[in-house]
């Protein structure tokens, strides 16, 4: 029958599984990218309280925050289809990753909306009325005042976002992606060693999320001097 377990295996296996590295970040750049963009949307609405919007908003951020990732990404591969078949847009036969990349874009929006929310109102009001007290306009005083600031109370929080969108990319085999653990899963199945893969794969992560951790605490450093 074999070792139960053979540590060799988990270094033999790992050149293929790592082949799959680029679908992991090309998921984690799109949710981070698309998700932050995203989210300053749906702080605005929150922060301006726009009429209908901001109750909108405020369900779907709850939504978000309170379910499962892979429950939203099981909605978005049955439920959008079925949405645009409505207005004639057939979907049906886009790549899974399409689908993929959507659902993380939309998880991330709603944890990069209140990052941003709570970070710009941590902003003093009376900083922005002074800045109009000088002249300065709504966006002039949004962008030279609030913003850097609002920024620096953010970037922790973005960081440890950030990593934990890398380590939700896990989930993508269950739509049948091959990314790095659709790939783990794949040679157990023909290996029999299910375990030495999933072994090569937490390496991964844990050295990922260890790098992007001291990277951000690196950035902080630098770009927040006066940080803690």
């Amino acid at each position: 029958m074999g070792k139960l377990f053979d540590i060799a295996l988990v270094f033999e296996y790992m050149p293929a599984i790592f082949s799959r590295v680029s679908v992991t970040l090309l998921i984690v750049s799109v949710s981070v990218v698309g998700g932050t963009l995203l989210g300053f949307l749906l702080a605005a609405v929150r922060l301006y309280r726009m009429p209908l919007l901001n109750g909108a908003a405020v369900f779907y951020i709850s939504f978000v925050r309170g379910t499962p990732v892979i429950i939203q990404m099981f909605i978005v591969y049955y439920a959008l289809p079925i949405l645009l078949s409505q207005v004639d847009i057939n979907i049906n036969r886009w790549n899974k990753l399409y689908f993929v990349l959507i659902s993380y874009a939309l998880n991330n929006a709603a944890f990069m909306a209140e990052i941003i929310r709570s970070a710009i109102a941590s902003v003093p009001v009376g900083q922005t009325e002074a800045a109009h007290s000088v002249g300065l306009s709504g966006f002039q005083a949004l962008r030279r005042i609030v913003l850097p600031q609002a920024f620096c109370t953010a970037f922790p929080a973005f960081g440890t976002r950030v990593v934990g969108a890398l380590q939700d990319t896990s989930l993508a085999f269950t739509l049948g992606i091959l990314d790095m653990l659709g790939q783990a899963q794949a040679i157990g199945v023909r290996t029999y060693h299910v375990l030495e893969g999933y072994v090569a794969v937490a390496l991964f992560f844990i050295a990922a999320s260890l790098l992007l951790e001291k990277g951000f605490a690196w950035a902080g450093k630098k770009l927040l001097p006066n940080a803690g």
